[in-house]
């Protein structure tokens, strides 16, 4: 098979996803990937809460302007749960103090709260445990599913080619045009490429012939509990004030628990760790009174970040047409819908409006 597109997106997880669905108005996109599943390695394994005050300043810009999109999604969304609420709560014992007053001086929503209501909403709280606590009232549940399919279904829609089972072999420039030959026996050819390879995303620097940036993809390890005698369905999501653990909801009466952990690796199809998960248990335990009388299921996730943390969107200026969409790190679905919309008008040259004013701290070249 051989074909000629406007643009080429390697990698279908959500950053492709959102890619392809706000260039496919306009450019006919293909979007190649790796795995029989598209999300398989990180989209697909998102713990999937929305925190405004998560992340570095240009992915809270842009977790901000991607609110209005979960409070009024399009029509044909594919559910009536894109986004359920659940507040987060941070608690501080005696030496993270410190760390509550900071995410308190944000100013951007994190108030304080008494032990005493924290223990109403969440009875297994150890007394002693914490001194103090916060409260997030606007986080909310995604259903990244759902998300991850809409987009991928409006790139379908535009006209646009998922491509499984296609991992890039050999990405070349030739003349006006990129020429990406994969796995498969595909040839094809656009004049972009865009990168969202996630983990990947270095890799697919070097295949087309690019220095890397220096990503580093992180194992984030999880596992499910059963919490009896708890009912969960209503509990806030729960963490340390550093944000060394949390415990979430997981199908109303589960619950997820993860050390936060960000262990450096290559890119790979990653698995939980078991020492991880005996670390998130006992951070959890010292907390809450859950007994654990076994995991009933573990996974682990990778999250990319780049050098500085920061997202990398933008131009590479060694050679036309690769443009990089990369180091979304545990920040890609709430993201999403604005990360999606602004490398769209990136490549497309056009205003990009609010989220314009990150685009220095987001230049892939700072790394040059």
């Amino acid at each position: 098979m051989s074909d000629g597109f406007d643009v080429i997106v390697i990698g279908a997880g959500i950053a492709g996803a959102t890619v392809a669905a706000n260039l496919g108005a306009t450019h006919r996109v293909a979007l190649v990937e790796a795995e029989e599943q598209a999300g398989y390695h990180t989209t697909g394994r998102s713990a999937a809460i929305w925190i405004r005050n998560y992340g570095p300043p240009d992915v809270r810009v842009l977790t901000g302007l991607s609110h209005d999109f979960y409070m009024a999604p399009p029509a044909d969304i594919g559910t009536d749960h894109l986004a359920v609420g659940r507040k987060v709560i941070y608690l501080a014992p005696p030496e993270q103090a410190g760390a509550l007053d900071t995410l308190i001086g944000q100013k951007l929503g994190i108030e304080e709260i008494s032990l005493a209501e924290v223990k109403a909403m969440v009875p297994a709280l150890i007394e002693g445990y914490a001194v103090r606590a916060g409260v997030e009232s606007d986080a909310f549940d995604m259903d990244v599913a759902a998300l991850h399919q809409f987009f991928l279904r409006r790139a379908r829609q535009a006209g646009g080619v998922l491509l499984l089972r296609n991992r890039a072999g050999r990405i070349e420039r030739k003349g006006a045009t990129w020429e990406v030959e994969t796995s498969g026996g595909t040839l094809i050819s656009a004049p972009i490429v865009v990168n969202a390879a996630g983990a990947w995303g270095d890799e697919v620097a070097r295949i087309a012939g690019l220095a890397p940036l220096g990503l580093v993809p992180c194992r984030r390890t999880a596992a499910i509990i059963d919490p009896a005698p708890y009912q969960v369905e209503h509990w806030p999501l729960v963490q340390s004030a550093i944000h060394d653990w949390y415990i979430r909801t997981e199908a109303r009466t589960r619950l997820m628990v993860t050390p936060c952990d960000e262990t450096p690796m290559p890119p790979h199809d990653v698995q939980p760790d078991e020492l991880d998960v005996a670390i998130g248990i006992d951070r959890m335990q010292q907390a809450l009174d859950i007994p654990v009388r076994r995991v009933e299921h573990s996974w682990a996730g990778l999250r990319t970040f780049s050098p500085d943390r920061s997202l990398v969107f933008g131009w590479e200026n060694t050679v036309p047409g690769f443009f990089w969409c990369v180091g979304q790190g545990g920040y890609g679905i709430q993201t999403a819908p604005a990360a999606g919309a602004l490398v769209a008008a990136m490549i497309k040259a056009e205003d990009p409006g609010p989220a314009g004013a990150i685009i220095p701290a987001i230049d892939p070249m700072r790394f040059r």
